[in-house]
């Protein structure tokens, strides 16, 4: 499976500065991997961007992240005992390096070593059965004895159970807030042994409260960091067929244990079947389906060339446009984009100019304001 190649180890000058480019206003993981490529080094894409979001139409002038700001977040980071890892560092996500919308600045605190083992995330109901808990905890005892990393989200219910689960085989924790907020409160306990035991991981910067907002975001970590999610009573509007979702676009499996039709926990998981995820009864179906050679060859082959046409398309060399192509250009893709998000490959074929030439526009656009990306390589006014 590609991977990003881990380049030469970071100075502690480019560290400061990469962390100040992706905590920037308007710029996202594919902007900062794009100014990443265009720039070479952070500290000329950060003296590059108020120039570029002009370009872009941005009127006020663009924030950027101060370096007191990193360095607070750094002595908050070594108070707690954690720290902050950017992608291209040893510690960084093994998992993650083969998505180009992963977040480039983690928080984490515990082991990072864990981030090497294969992985299973295991989402699910916070009211969940009795049944349900059983059922997870012979899933994660299982799979842990097999040398899997159980990945949740630290929730009540199913994802407490992971976790209590599979602390003796290692476990990692997905927060929505920063590394420093514990939610809910009463996972506290359990929280100090992950610690330990496990590593916690954060996208938000450290202080920030958790918020609904946050939870996609870190459902889509907790794919993004799995081979595979198992979903355990999963209801219609559970946040687990997001993280369902997350998976099938990041190539994961999905994996769901099925219910009774007259329980409401299990209508979300059920629909899940139907649409084609894997049913599963015991932790043997999820390593068959894992293991099976041929799935696995012919899975990776796909998955190879869709990263490769992604990355032909993200990681080529941009070319700014001149003024007149710019634009020219700007109006294309205004005009073709609107609130419901298309496929940039889409947009490009529409915009009959060169893949570079656009990709760098949009990276104006998006540093202005004008654009959003969604996952799934997607952008939408």
């Amino acid at each position: 499976m590609q991977e990003r190649a881990l380049p030469s180890p970071l100075s502690d000058q480019e560290k400061i500065a990469r962390i100040c480019l992706y905590r920037s206003q308007n710029v996202g993981p594919v902007t900062y991997r794009n100014l990443i490529k265009r720039y070479k080094t952070a500290i000329i894409a950060l003296e590059a961007l108020p120039d570029l979001a002009n370009r872009g139409g941005l009127r006020a002038p663009l924030k950027l992240y101060s370096k007191e700001k990193v360095h607070q977040e750094l002595k908050a980071h070594e108070k707690l005992g954690a720290r902050l890892v950017i992608e291209g560092e040893k510690d960084y996500p093994k998992a993650l390096r083969d998505l180009n919308e992963a977040p480039p600045v983690l928080s984490i605190h515990g082991n990072p070593t864990l981030f090497k083992r294969p992985g299973i995330a295991v989402v699910g109901a916070r009211n969940c059965s009795l049944n349900g808990k059983k059922m997870v905890q012979q899933l994660a005892e299982s799979l842990g004895q097999e040398g899997y990393t159980i990945i949740s989200g630290l929730a009540r219910g199913i994802d407490g159970q992971a976790h209590q689960s599979s602390l003796a085989t290692g476990t990692i924790a997905v927060i929505a807030g920063g590394i420093d907020k514990i939610y809910p409160p009463e996972h506290e306990a359990l929280f100090a042994r992950i610690k330990e035991q496990g590593v916690i991981i954060a996208e938000s910067i450290i202080g920030t409260e958790p918020q609904s907002t946050l939870f996609p975001r870190r459902n889509r970590l907790i794919s993004g960091l799995s081979q595979g999610v198992i979903v355990v009573e999963a209801a219609l509007q559970s946040g687990s067929l997001i993280t369902a979702r997350y998976a099938a676009e990041q190539n994961r499996d999905v994996f769901v244990v099925p219910g009774s039709p007259m329980d409401p926990r299990y209508r979300g998981s059920n629909a899940l079947i139907r649409n084609g995820a894997t049913l599963v009864t015991k932790a043997q179906d999820i390593l068959d389906a894992l293991n099976e050679p041929y799935r696995q060859i012919m899975k990776e082959a796909v998955f190879e060339q869709e990263q490769a046409d992604e990355q032909n398309n993200y990681l080529e060399e941009l070319i700014e446009p001149d003024s007149k192509t710019a634009k020219d250009l700007y109006k294309k893709i205004t005009d073709h984009l609107s609130s419901a998000p298309i496929f940039l490959d889409e947009l490009i074929r529409e915009c009959s100019y060169s893949s570079s030439i656009v990709l760098s526009a949009l990276l104006e656009l998006e540093l202005a304001g004008k654009i959003t990306r969604h996952p799934g390589n997607k952008i939408s006014t």
